[in-house]
């Protein structure tokens, strides 16, 4: 996770004292056009009165390998003592790979793993990072990976180090009060499917050993705290997604969804990802449909094939979910997490299926090749995904 984190409503207002552990003279604000315009950014830059300040505004969303080689250059150009990513997870990737290439040769394709990229491998930390998300959702916070567009292959990758978490975090929940209702939505549910993913994804001791420290995996397993957080994160969601989209301004709703996001971003950087993932990243390359509301097109198709695998603990999520265990086959009652995720996710907003995003059922096997290429997520997913399943997954979300 970050390094540190800073938790709760007005935390942002210490800003210039988490700097000073710098001793900073000059930052980076690393940001995007639209949430400039709401004036936050002016409200951070009028309390750094001791620090030079510069603003990079270009970030977007989904950000595209081109966006990444501009923040880099702009970071290169006036060499901060930190950087400051204000926004969601797009700004906040953008802000941990211009901090760990600043004073590396060569640029951001370099890093990507091959055959996409040159593979270079990222040997120390970078320039200091604060990450301050306004959405609730991505855990790009306490993450040390990055995700990158490249349109000309309609293809998502990453860059994934050590020296890309966080220096801090600091996560204040008044920040997301003016996320439009719809955003507020596909982030929410993206937090979810870290929860749900993490919780059952294969447990730590499942996994083959590594021979050496440096072998050990992005992600090692599901254990018992990444199950606390996960269930906590569940349990937070299901009850304060609503009230947070029907109400922007509800700041009790506000302040439970960046915690659920927090925890459930801890817990899937640590236990891992799974299915979701894999196929929403085939799916956005494609079509470059927003990560959000992809992931909340899939979950719950997803969850329905998973189910067979992990009955207890999607019975464990069904609860938590509040649903009703009181009868039932084993069966039954572990699909009731899939049918309670369909229901929060229409609830928000979330209606169709991948039609509705522009996908041709004659894409889907195409769609089910590519996700096989994902082997870093689906080799955590608790149940084998062929590329027949991928397809009936796909079909299923359709």
């Amino acid at each position: 996770m970050a390094d540190r984190v800073k938790f709760g409503i007005n935390a942002v207002d210490e800003l210039p004292t988490d700097i000073s552990s710098w001793n900073a003279r000059s930052a980076t604000i690393i940001t995007d056009e639209g949430l400039a315009q709401t004036g936050m950014i002016d409200e951070i830059t009028d309390c750094l009165e001791e620090t030079f300040v510069h603003i990079y505004t270009g970030v977007e969303a989904d950000p595209s390998i081109k966006v990444f080689e501009e923040a880099l250059e702009f970071v290169r150009e006036r060499d901060p003592d930190v950087i400051i990513a204000v926004g969601g997870g797009s700004s906040i990737d953008v802000a941990k790979t211009a901090s760990v290439i600043h004073d590396e040769d060569g640029s951001v394709r370099d890093y990507i793993a091959p055959p996409t990229g040159g593979g270079k491998e990222i040997t120390e930390p970078g320039v200091p990072v604060i990450a301050i998300p306004t959405t609730a959702g991505t855990g790009s916070e306490s993450s040390p990976v990055s995700v990158i567009s490249l349109p000309e292959k309609q293809l998502k990758v990453g860059i994934s180090s050590k020296y890309q978490y966080p220096d801090l975090a600091v996560v204040d929940p008044r920040l997301t009060t003016s996320l439009p209702s719809n955003l507020t939505a596909y982030s929410g549910l993206d937090a979810l499917s870290h929860a749900v993913e993490a919780y059952v994804t294969r447990p730590f001791d499942g996994k083959e050993q590594p021979q050496t420290p440096e072998g050990r995996p992005d992600y090692n397993g599901r254990t018992l705290l990444t199950d606390q957080l996960a269930t906590t994160a569940i349990k937070l969601i299901s009850e304060n997604l609503r009230p947070a989209v029907n109400n922007g301004a509800n700041l009790e709703a506000r302040r439970n969804m960046s915690l659920a996001s927090l925890l459930a971003g801890i817990a899937f950087t640590n236990a891992g990802l799974g299915a979701t993932h894999a196929l929403a990243l085939s799916v956005a390359g494609k079509h470059n449909t927003p990560h959000g509301l992809t992931i909340a097109t899939l979950l719950p198709a997803v969850m329905r094939f998973n189910a067979a695998a992990q009955p207890e603990r999607f019975q464990t999520m069904a609860e938590l979910l509040g649903e009703d265990l009181s009868s039932g086959s084993q069966r039954s009652k572990a699909l009731k997490s899939a049918s309670a995720v369909a229901s929060l996710a229409e609830d928000v907003g979330v209606l169709g299926g991948l039609s509705e995003l522009g996908v041709a059922e004659n894409e889907l096997p195409q769609l089910a090749e590519n996700t096989m290429q994902l082997e870093r997520l689906l080799v955590g997913n608790p149940r084998m995904v062929t590329k027949d399943a991928a397809k009936a997954i796909l079909q299923d979300a359709f």
